[in-house]
Parts: C-alpha cells; sequence; structure tokens
C-alpha cells in the first residue's frame, strides 16, 4: 500500500516536474512595432548594429575596453568581437516580436485591423525568403476589461491571415500576453487559440504562449499563495516561457521613475521568484529589457548599462532576456559570449572529470543534477555560437551527445558501449 501511495506520488512529481527543456532556448527576444516590421527586419537590424559598431567601437580592443572586459582571460577580447560581429553577420536576432502593446499603442480599430493583417503577409513573405529569425511571434494587448476584445481581434486576424497565406505558422511561433493578473485571462487566450487551430487545421498546441510577468498579482495571488504555477496550469500546455517585465512591475510597486532599472532588488525578488516556482517545469525564463537605449551621442554608455544588465541576469540563472533597439544586438552577445568564455576552461576540466570518474570500473556517479548543469552549459553556449563545437567536444562530449541527450543518457550511452 505504501509502495503504490509512493508509486502514484512520483508519477505526479514527474508530471509536475519533468526537468528543463531540452530544446533551443533563444538568448533573447527583440522587439519592434507590429506596423514597422518587414520580412527582412532581422537582417536590417543586424547591419545597423554592425554598423554602430564599426562606428563607436573600430579598434580592435576598443569594444573590451567600453565594456570593461576581463583582461585576466587571455584572448577574451578578440574573441568576443569576432563571434559577436560573425553573429551579427550570420544570425542577428534571435527571437523576434512583432509588437501590438507599448510599442505600438492605441490607434484607431480599423489601423490596427490593417497592420494585424499587413505584418501577417510580411511575416508569410519572410517565411518564403527564408529571414525569419529561428523564433517569432506577436506581442497582443492586455486582456483587461478594455482591451480584451482589441487583443484577440488582432490575434486572429494576424493568424488567420498568416496562415491563409503561407499555409501554416513559422517554426517556433508564439503569442505573448502582456499583463497578466489572473488564470482567466490564460485560460480565455488558451481557448481562443484553440478555436483557431480548429478552424484553421492546424496541429494542437500549434500556437505557443509566453506570459509577461509584470503586475505584483502575476507573483502573488490575492490568497497570497504563489500565481505563477495557475498561470502557467491555465495554459492547459502552451505556456513556453515566463517573461518579466522590468518597468512595469516596479512602477505598480510604487518605485519611482528614475529608480526603475533591471537591477533593483523587486526585480531580483520577482525573478527568484519567478524561478524558484517554475523550477524544472519546462517553462524557459527571460528576463525584461534595458530602456537606455544606444543613441548617439550616448552609445557608449548605454552599451555599458546594457553589458552590465545582461550579465546581471545571465549569472542569476536568466539565459534570455529583452533588446529594444538594433544597437542592444552588440551587447547583447557580447555579454552571453564573455559569460560562457570565461567560464569555459573551467567548465571543460570539470564535465571531462565526470566523465572519468564515471568511467572508472563503472562508477556511479551521483551528482547528476550538477552533470546536467554543465551540459546544459555546453549547449545553450553553442546554440547561441558563444563557443564552438570543437571547444565543446574537449570535454569528452560527442556531437550527438549535443542534441537533446540528458546527462545520464549519456552516461548510460558510455556504459553500453564500455
Amino acid at each position: 500500500m505504501r509502495l503504490e501511495m509512493l508509486k502514484t506520488a512520483n508519477q505526479k512529481l514527474v508530471k509536475l516536474y519533468p526537468g528543463d527543456s531540452i530544446g533551443r532556448q533563444p538568448v533573447h527576444t527583440f522587439i519592434g512595432g507590429a506596423d514597422t516590421f518587414t520580412s527582412d527586419s532581422a537582417q536590417r537590424a543586424g547591419a545597423q548594429a554592425i554598423d554602430l559598431l564599426n562606428t563607436f567601437a573600430s579598434a580592435p580592443l576598443s569594444f573590451a575596453k567600453i565594456l570593461d572586459l576581463p583582461a585576466a582571460h587571455p584572448g577574451l577580447a578578440q574573441a568576443v568581437r569576432q563571434r559577436v560581429l560573425d553573429k551579427l553577420q550570420r544570425e542577428p536576432i534571435e527571437d523576434y516580436r512583432l509588437d501590438f502593446e507599448d510599442g505600438y499603442g492605441t490607434r484607431p480599430a480599423a489601423e490596427e485591423d490593417g497592420h494585424a493583417a499587413s505584418a501577417a503577409r510580411e511575416v508569410a513573405a519572410g517565411m518564403a525568403a527564408g529571414t525569419l529569425p529561428p523564433f517569432i511571434g506577436i506581442r497582443i494587448k492586455p486582456l483587461s476589461r478594455e482591451m480584451q476584445a482589441r487583443s484577440l481581434r488582432t490575434l486572429d486576424i494576424f493568424v488567420t491571415t498568416l496562415v491563409k497565406t503561407a499555409t501554416h505558422l513559422p517554426p517556433n511561433f508564439a503569442v505573448t500576453a502582456t499583463k497578466v493578473m489572473t488564470p482567466a485571462h490564460v485560460t480565455v487566450l488558451a481557448q481562443r487559440c484553440s478555436a483557431l487551430e480548429r478552424t484553421l487545421r492546424l496541429k494542437r498546441n500549434a500556437i505557443q504562449l509566453e506570459l509577461m510577468i509584470e503586475t505584483p498579482q502575476a507573483i502573488l495571488a490575492p490568497d497570497g499563495s504563489v500565481a505563477l504555477p495557475a498561470l502557467v496550469k491555465a495554459g492547459r500546455g502552451r505556456v513556453r516561457g515566463a517573461h518579466f517585465g522590468v518597468y512595469d512591475y516596479t512602477a505598480l510597486c510604487g518605485i519611482t521613475a528614475a529608480h526603475q532599472h533591471p537591477r533593483h532588488l523587486s526585480c531580483d525578488f520577482a525573478r527568484e521568484m519567478m524561478r524558484v516556482s517554475l523550477a524544472q517545469t519546462g517553462v524557459m525564463l527571460s528576463d525584461g529589457s534595458s530602456n537606455i537605449l544606444p543613441i548617439p551621442p550616448h552609445v557608449q554608455s548605454a552599451w555599458k548599462t546594457h553589458f552590465d544588465d545582461v550579465t546581471h541576469s545571465l549569472v542569476n540563472g536568466f539565459y534570455q532576456g529583452w533588446d529594444l533597439h538594433p544597437g542592444h544586438l552588440p551587447t547583447r552577445y557580447a555579454a552571453v559570449y564573455a559569460f560562457y568564455l570565461s567560464a569555459l576552461p573551467a567548465a571543460t576540466a570539470r564535465l571531462s572529470n565526470f566523465f572519468t570518474k564515471a568511467a572508472k570500473a563503472g562508477a556511479a556517479f551521483d551528482d547528476a543534477a550538477t552533470g546536467q548543469a554543465l551540459v546544459n552549459f555546453f549547449n545553450r553556449g553553442l546554440s547561441s555560437g558563444a563557443i564552438t563545437l570543437t571547444e565543446a567536444m574537449a570535454t569528452g562530449l560527442e556531437e550527438s551527445d549535443l542534441q537533446g541527450k540528458s546527462f545520464r543518457q549519456i552516461l548510460a550511452d558510455r556504459s553500453r558501449r564500455a
């Protein structure tokens, strides 16, 4: 009887906490007004970012000096700059969110209807041309009393136009729900997505959801319980990510504008609540944005602030964030690449040592969580362009290991071959 009880309890735990998602997570979400999106927006943003880099940090080591990269790591400055340039040329944006909310504003109904349809046609053109980022989606207005009808209408027009034009959705498509305050917001949105899928003959859950956590009510429910698990549950398997909204959250917490920034203590509290309550659920977490734009003549100071903001997120376990301007792209990738490259030697030695110990006389490995964290480190670094396949394989990992295998699976494969 007790064993049966344990079996049931353990099955429930596995269902609730399946583990971190093994799929690729973009390092950022770039957000731009839906009315300005074109099929080549990502490439144009990349070109603007390269122009800024060449204008304000043209000397080989000037970019590193602006960002104060640690001199203790030989070759770090050169490696970061070169890999940032390569990334901006090859894949300047990993995730693009066409914005119908704050970055778009309130427009006449007919105007937003028109932009919902025209933006969808531009996405379809990007699908045909192969110019879209690997992740893409739209951000709709809140499902509040004032905005709910407008929000759902924009969703209907955009998705219907896109599918009728391109016959299907692009890979990794998501709808970002804003200012979520109650599970009812997520439930209604999920129901509308289901209706669209049936009408347009899309696969179930083809439309993924991401929740903007930008109100105190999205952290703590009215009864004092943690609100986040219920919000995710209301999505009925659609919720892919939870994104923190720095400025709405701090404003609603009563923090004055002069002190609203991503490294404020209130933001650290909210992010930690997100991280703990959604740990091992498979929901990917994203930090918010830095609102200091790298616009002349303040490019270099804005770069330094953004670099430090992104680094703060990475150190605290948030591997994705939001960018608002093409000038944020160089420092987004610089921070990501410096983070991984600085830690690469120690991570390589540690994972290699784990494999060596596990291989000795069939020794059991009892610290799988640490091993999995290291495998995740290399998977994230590799997918972002921070590290190369050769660097990842120096640990003893094989190329097939970096294709969604867990650490335990990797060890099991080695054991079978031994």
